[in-house]
């Protein structure tokens, strides 16, 4: 059954949504703050700042009006980076009803306290108010193409996960869902740290080994918070933590490991940044991550070097020395 979708924040994954909704049937109202963004888009039928070459369609009606987004939407579903993410739920929040509920597809914690979006909605939102989380191991430029994508949706009430889940399934688009939401979003915050680390060590000319021990061992430290925060095993061993994490690892079109592969070059946070280009959201959630990891009392050690790059001015190649040189341990202690 088709419905009105509002979707707020017109970046590459945003827009990926907004496509694939539409490609599915649904008629959607994509929200940027940015009018002269939606004037370009409105003009070139095309995302050309996030995803060039990649036609909108007519059931996309891209907006910079909130009121005009929202107005006859059964859903609303939020795009934008994490450091927006409060201040766009706060604009939007007397507009909000059970009805409708509120999902996202951002991934990361909220800005200076490492809390989790959900904790910031519910605070905000009331513990009536149905809430859920899209992720998982997904580029948006593929989304957008229509190539095989699997993702999960984490919801706080089962059956708000299913109704986004339908809502987004489509025949190259398998949605499944999850009432772990903890789960579906630390793996999603946590990856993009991991793949910093994972792009430093090729750009150190580190090896396949090297990677795959980073994954495996990054993993261990998403599993150890994860617990820590309530989230189930299984939420993080499936699509939302290892097929994210490994995604955002080796994939090429990661920003993460981009910017990882910069720093691992002898490039400066600083320079890195401007060769992405675009926002590079494991930078942000270094800090977090740590915070989060000394809320929960656990030890992150990849994600504590990689804050060391990043914030302490610590070198590349002495974060892989010092990890490589930690005592012996159990694998699984």
């Amino acid at each position: 059954m088709s419905s009105r979708i509002a979707v707020l924040g017109a970046g590459s994954w945003g827009t990926a949504l907004a496509m694939q909704l539409a490609r599915v049937g649904h008629s959607v109202a994509l929200w940027a703050r940015d009018a002269s963004h939606v004037e370009a888009m409105k003009a070139s039928g095309e995302n050309a700042r996030y995803l060039p070459g990649r036609p909108l369609g007519d059931a996309i009606e891209p907006t910079s009006e909130l009121a005009l987004a929202l107005q006859g939407a059964d859903r609303i579903l939020l795009a934008v980076p994490s450091s927006a993410f409060v201040d766009v739920l706060d604009e939007i929040g007397d507009r909000l009803d059970a009805g409708r509920g509120l999902a996202w597809a951002t991934k990361g914690f909220e800005p200076g306290t490492g809390r989790l979006l959900s904790e910031c909605a519910r605070e905000r939102l009331g513990s009536s108010m149905p809430l859920a989380a899209v992720t998982g191991p997904s580029f948006a430029g593929e989304v957008a193409l229509g190539l095989p994508t699997a993702v999960t949706v984490g919801a706080s009430d089962p059956d708000f996960g299913r109704a986004w889940a339908a809502l987004l399934h489509g025949s190259s688009f398998r949605a499944y869902y999850t009432a772990d939401l903890v789960g579906a979003q630390l793996g999603g915050a946590v990856k993009n740290v991991l793949a910093i680390a994972c792009g430093m060590a090729d750009g150190l000319g580190l090896g396949n080994n090297t990677r795959a021990a980073l994954i495996t061992r990054g993993l261990a430290e998403l599993m150890r918070l994860g617990e820590a925060m309530g989230a189930e095993g299984r939420t993080l061993m499936g699509l939302a933590g290892l097929g994210d994490l490994v995604l955002t690892c080796t994939g090429d079109a990661s920003r993460n490991r981009q910017f990882g592969l910069a720093l691992g070059r002898g490039e400066t946070p600083d320079e890195a940044m401007k060769t992405i280009g675009q926002v590079v959201e494991g930078y942000h959630a270094a800090e977090e991550v740590m915070r989060a990891a000394d809320r929960a009392g656990v030890e992150m050690p990849i994600s504590e070097q990689v804050h060391g790059i990043l914030y302490r001015g610590w070198s590349a190649a002495k974060g892989v020395k010092v990890l490589m040189e930690r005592e012996p341990k159990a694998e699984n202690e």
